[in-house]
């Protein structure tokens, strides 16, 4: 790791080896040089060391994990191995734009006490393209819009957060010290995101937004959040984690933020379209499975009717 480096860059790797080239190349083209970079290989593809090491570039390294972890155990392994002040989990097929580092220096310099740093994000398909699928539209309609840099915090944030995720969980730029002792959910390995932020947040973290582009986040099938939602899988653990943080907000008396994650509205929306278009393919054990999850209620409102 350089001395000099404030940003770590930890990337969970399993998967394109191309879109893995792209996103290390992305971080050798920043503006701002003080950062490193870690990949954490969760596989067996040869290409990745070899292509690292011809490289030879101090900042970056390359570990090989010698069994293999899965998403949340590798996820935690990237956090285990960070040493940097701050900490982007980058996935391994998502963009930096050139002044990424830049823009979070900055941004940290003015605000010291911040858990965590979401710059404004770019959408970009398989191909690179840039685009706007519905999921994104959503995300963008919830979040905030800053015009210049804005801290935020405690229930109005939870909230909106509970309502539906906006945050692009890649593009974050984590204090290491804050969430080190925390870690990652290892029963949660798709909402691993969410169940880190909301720990942040209850434990009286904040959220720095920026106006500045930054980063481009990949959305094309093969993704691992993709393939959850199209097995319904996300959408259980999604209300698991929901019933959860809603009986946490309840009991610090955030009564906003625990009907919305009670409602959990967009993860029901999301998962009647799924369940929907399951339904036209006459694929009706996902159909069932997706719809459930839309229809069921929370686990907080049946205790709390019973």
């Amino acid at each position: 790791m350089s001395d000099d480096a404030v940003v770590g860059f930890m990337v969970p790797h399993h998967g394109s080896f191309t879109y893995l080239r792209a996103a290390v190349e992305s971080a050798l083209a920043q503006s701002d040089e003080r950062w490193s970079m870690t990949v954490v290989e969760d596989g067996a593809d040869r290409r990745v060391g070899a292509w690292l090491r011809s490289l030879d570039d101090p900042r970056i390294v390359h570990e090989q994990n010698p069994v293999r972890l899965g998403i949340a155990g590798n996820f935690q392994r990237c956090l285990d191995l960070s040493r940097t002040m701050y900490v982007t989990f980058l996935g391994n097929d998502d963009i930096l734009l050139p002044n990424y580092v830049e823009t979070i220096v900055s941004a940290t310099a003015a605000y010291p006490r911040a858990t965590v740093v979401q710059p404004r994000v770019q959408v970009i398909d398989a191909d690179g393209q840039l685009c706007w699928p519905i999921a994104d539209r959503v995300k963008a309609r919830m979040a905030p819009q800053p015009r210049q840099a804005v801290e935020l915090a405690g229930e109005p944030l939870v909230t909106s957060l509970m309502r539906g995720n906006w945050t692009y969980f890649p593009s974050l730029c984590w204090r290491r010290e804050h969430i080190s002792w925390l870690g990652f959910r290892q029963d949660l390995p798709t909402t691993l995101d969410l169940a880190l932020l909301a720990d942040v947040l209850i434990a009286e973290g904040t959220m720095v937004m920026l106006p500045e582009v930054a980063f481009q986040y990949r959305r094309h099938a093969a993704s691992a959040s993709s393939a959850a939602a199209r097995d319904a899988d996300r959408f259980g653990e999604e209300a698991a984690l929901l019933d959860e943080l809603a009986v946490r907000c309840h009991t610090r008396g955030w009564e906003r933020a625990c009907r919305a994650a009670r409602v959990r509205l967009t993860s029901r929306l999301h998962a009647a379209q799924i369940g929907l278009a399951a339904a036209h393919g006459r694929d009706w054990g996902r159909t069932g499975t997706a719809l459930s999850h839309a229809l069921t209620p929370s686990a907080h409102a049946r205790q709390t009717t019973s």
